[in-house]
């Protein structure tokens, strides 16, 4: 099975080599690479540059966000699953592919999920946060709570049928995605038990009091969009789960 990993960044110098070096160091070889930057001009582009040989497709232009980068990425995109890297993120070892792909295989699933951690900028071996996608269920999606979108991987065939990430939405598009996806649409899933991502943390849904805000408005709205009865007082539930990862790490 042919997988398309899409990475999407934009004035990022400090942290896409690690997330590059992530992919083309896995064992799986049948990988398509795609890069989508949005007119960096921190030096990014000659960091993604100096890979050229070994990243499959690569564009800069500016565009209107985060989720129209990744819809240029998914359009590009030619893999049977597909999975998305952020430019802050990086694979934790080099058999993460390897594993996903025999999950799909071995089980016949229409998507893949597994737990991150989060880990302190300034030191990688520093967990700060431990997110457990094992407890999801779909009813979880009214308590604002998802798998972990970073570790998700889906047969490209899905976002073909069900449609690509909102670019209305600021925050919350990855939540949409999976919402319709496995609560609408009800595609298969597969929970792999084990850590396949390092996140930094101060990411745009993580980042400050405003963000949460706007977060946890969007998390509503796309409850209603797709009929999830919920308030704003289940999806705030959410935080001491949180604090649990912090016990957990």
């Amino acid at each position: 099975m042919k997988v398309s990993i899409i990475t999407v960044v934009r004035n990022n110098k400090e942290c896409i080599k690690d997330a590059i070096e992530s992919v083309l160091n896995q064992t799986y070889k049948d990988i398509e690479y795609i890069i989508i930057d949005g007119a960096s001009s921190d030096g990014t582009v000659e960091i993604v540059q100096s890979y050229k040989d070994k990243i499959s497709k690569f564009i800069s232009e500016s565009d209107r966000g985060l989720y129209d980068a990744m819809n240029k990425g998914l359009a590009l995109a030619s893999g049977d699953i597909v999975g998305i890297l952020n430019s802050d993120d990086f694979y934790i070892d080099e058999f993460v592919i390897e594993k996903v792909v025999k999950e799909f295989e071995s089980l016949h699933v229409d998507s893949v999920f597994a737990d991150l951690v989060y880990v302190k900028p300034d030191n990688l071996d520093k967990t700060v946060r431990y997110y457990d996608s094992g407890h999801f269920n779909p009813q979880k999606f009214a308590y604002g709570w998802m798998p972990a979108h970073p570790t998700f991987f889906v047969k490209r065939e899905v976002y073909e049928k069900y449609g690509l990430f909102r670019t209305d939405l600021k925050i919350a598009s990855d939540f949409d995605i999976l919402v319709r996806f496995l609560y609408t649409h009800k595609i298969s899933y597969s929970y792999i038990k084990e850590v396949l991502i390092k996140m930094r943390t101060g990411g745009v849904s993580t980042n400050g009091f405003k963000s949460k805000i706007v977060l946890n408005k969007e998390i509503l709205q796309v409850c209603r969009d797709n009929n999830i009865k919920t308030n704003l007082l289940k999806i705030l539930s959410k935080y001491p789960a949180k604090i649990l990862g912090l016990l957990k790490r």
